[in-house]
């Protein structure tokens, strides 16, 4: 039903002109723009309010970053001076514990060669005892009627020693030079010994001061023994000091080592943490800082959009009140006054007149209902019995639509379900050749290979009928725009013809649509999205009371084509055509959408299947766990592509069912005879 007729019918039924209804609808527009202003200035209070307090908290918490990332600068400064420090005290320490282990090293040589030597010259003395020794005996045992050859033997032992000094030797020599008899069978020939005595067979003894100086010398390497054996004592002594000394200083330092090396590495923990710290207070502060900016601008913005706003809005309460001072002067309300009375008379005979055309087509609506009604009895549709309902009680002009949406509908069901019947079928096909493969694994396999043939055969098939669908749907959708087109610019023309018998409403229109036009450019700004914790305000532009406005300019537009019919019917026409044509677009281009969708998975599929076909043979290494994952696969298959409640057949023979009993219904309303029994 067009809008102008029906507001005319209400305005009669209810006693109210269109005129006061339109003034009666412009004060409720600026009683509720002022509590608006209103409402909007208290909320942006708030909202500056919370700026003001945010940007102070962030400047605070920034400049506390500031302060926290000086102070951990400061801190890992003084790390790294404290592990300099560390590191050349523990190389130091390094040095000393290399160098006292060479002294170690050194000094255990010198006690070595000391040892030795020692040992030498204890000998030396032992031996020397020992023949001083026998040549004292010897001596002190020695007669004149005794032969000397033993004591000359001994003697001369004692006089090739080293140790023995150079004056005691000389007396031996001179002792042993003195005369001795030619039979004593060991004296040996001696550079310092002159054998020109007689013969005799002994000598006299004369060697009481030989055996004294012996004694004396015996004494004195005693003497010289026992000291050598305490001055080794005394070296060993010394030694030991000394390596105690140096190995005390060595593990002091080892352990000054382990302790400044524990503390460097606590130090350089330290100095780890503080510049982690130290990047996470640098990122939090440049978190903050652009917090802050965004904030200062997002506040900046809505400030400069508030007041764009209010001042918009008063603006737009200036225009409603013109608008109302225009409808309500003698030029517009007089007028409609004096010459609405004839023209609703006149419109309460077309209403009247619509009513009887509406009424001379129930008989055909009521046949349709009727007939879908049965119907749905028969075949047990829910939905055939829910249309013969709508049919029953909505326009002749909806209920043909609405018939063409169901078999639109219908269709696109039919095709939804097929691809998943078809998808079902190929899940559950596959999916039980798997579970018997497992066990009849060649046999299986051949029979896997010939339905991936037959299905990339149906997919070829399937992509060529999508092909041929989509071109005519093309078609289709090009033959509705040049219609569209030829009908547009026909009602236009009645428009234009028709603008001719406006009156001073369109200065009333003018005002409004004149202020909303501008109120749209107004605040063609970009508008920043708000933070998440700011105190709600506004996030669109605001460009004026958009419905409010819209509903008076259609009044005022019935007011108007009160004085031009021709004009507002023309309008509504095109508007309906236009739906119409938006609403067959729409459709199309879904339906265009979802064949290409379908085309592009079963082109998708098809690759896929292909690519299975080639790789069937892998398919024999599948194992034991491999059939149990199909087992479970199929269980979750059952649900949905099994187990059903209906089958598929029977769900097709239910819909093709409606689809002919709902074309049917379409052939009543096109007026071909249709047997309903």
């Amino acid at each position: 039903m067009r809008v102008a007729l029906l507001l005319s019918s209400l305005s009669v039924a209810h006693g109210v002109t269109p005129i006061e209804k339109v003034l009666q609808m412009m004060g409720e527009m600026a009683a509720k723009g002022d509590a608006a202003k209103k409402e909007e200035a208290v909320k942006f209070s708030a909202f500056d309010q919370w700026c003001t307090g945010t940007i102070r908290v962030k400047t605070n918490e920034i400049d506390a970053g500031t302060t926290k990332m000086d102070e951990l600068n400061a801190e890992i400064e003084q790390c790294n001076v404290d592990i300099r420090s560390l590191t050349a005290r523990i190389e130091e320490l390094d040095e000393d514990v290399d160098r006292w282990a060479k002294d170690q090293a050194a000094a255990s040589a010198v006690r070595e060669k000391e040892g030795v030597d020692f040992k030498a010259t204890v000998s030396d003395y032992a031996e020397s005892l020992e023949a001083l020794a026998g040549a004292i005996q010897i001596l002190k045992k020695q007669d004149v009627d005794k032969p000397q050859a033993a004591l000359i033997q001994s003697l001369m032992q004692v006089s090739r020693m080293s140790l023995v000094p150079v004056s005691t030797k000389r007396a031996l020599a001179a002792f042993l030079q003195q005369p001795v008899a030619d039979s004593i069978p060991d004296a040996m020939p001696s550079d310092n010994l002159a054998v020109s005595a007689p013969e005799a067979n002994a000598y006299e003894f004369q060697s009481g001061g030989v055996v004294d100086m012996l004694v004396k010398l015996e004494d004195e390497f005693k003497t010289k023994k026992a000291e050598l054996e305490e001055e080794e004592l005394k070296a060993q002594h010394a030694f030991q000091q000394i390596m105690q000394q140096l190995a005390d200083n060595t593990e002091n330092a080892e352990h000054e080592i382990n302790k400044k090396t524990t503390l460097r590495a606590e130090t350089e923990e330290q100095k780890a943490t503080a510049k982690g710290d130290l990047e996470q207070t640098r990122q939090d502060r440049s978190e903050d800082m652009a917090y802050k900016a965004d904030t200062e601008a997002l506040c900046a913005q809505k400030t400069a959009d508030f007041n764009s706003r209010q001042k918009l809005r008063g603006e737009e309460l200036d225009a409603i009140n013109k608008a109302m001072e225009i409808i309500g002067s003698g030029a517009v309300k007089g007028s409609g006054d004096k010459h609405l009375p004839a023209l609703l008379q006149t419109k309460k005979t077309s209403m009247a007149q619509l009513r009887s055309s509406q009424q001379d087509q129930s008989p055909l609506q009521a046949r349709i209902a009727d007939f879908l009604a049965e119907r749905a009895r028969v075949t047990g549709s829910s939905l055939l019995a829910q249309v013969s309902t709508r049919v029953a009680a909505d326009p002749f002009k909806k209920v043909k639509k609405m018939i063409k949406d169901l078999i639109s509908k219908l269709t696109q069901e039919a095709t939804e379900e097929a691809e998943s019947k078809g998808w079902c079928d190929t899940e559950v096909t596959t999916n039980t050749q798997t579970r018997t493969k497992k066990t009849e694994e060649v046999n299986q396999l051949t029979s896997d290979i010939e339905d991936l043939t037959a299905t990339i055969a149906q997919l070829t098939q399937d992509i060529s009928d999508l092909t041929t669908a989509l071109a005519q749907l093309a078609d289709e959708m090009a033959k509705e725009t040049a219609e569209r087109s030829a009908s547009k610019a026909d009602n236009e023309q009645a428009i234009s013809d028709a603008k001719e018998a406006q009156t001073a409403v369109e200065e009333a229109m003018a005002v409004l649509k004149d202020f909303y036009a501008k109120s749209a450019e107004a605040t063609a700004f970009t508008q920043r999205g708000p933070a998440d914790d700011a105190p709600e305000t506004f996030d669109k532009p605001y460009t004026g009371m958009g419905t409010s406005g819209g509903n008076v300019v259609d009044f005022l537009e019935v007011i108007l084509s009160d004085f031009a019919r021709l004009e507002s019917e023309t309008s509504t026409d095109e508007a309906m055509e236009t739906d119409e044509y938006k609403t067959f677009m729409f459709e199309s281009e879904k339906d265009q959408a979802l064949k290409t969708n379908e085309m592009k998975h079963k082109t998708e599929k098809k690759t896929s299947t292909e690519s299975g076909l080639h790789s069937a043979q892998e398919e024999l290494k599948l194992t034991q766990e491999a059939l149990d994952k199909a087992v479970a696969y199929y269980e979750k298959l059952k649900p949905s592509c099994v187990d059903t409640g209906i089958t598929y057949e029977e769900r097709v023979k239910r819909r093709e069912a409606e689809m002919q009993s709902l074309q049917e219904a379409l052939k009543i309303l096109a007026g071909t005879d249709v047997d309903v029994a």
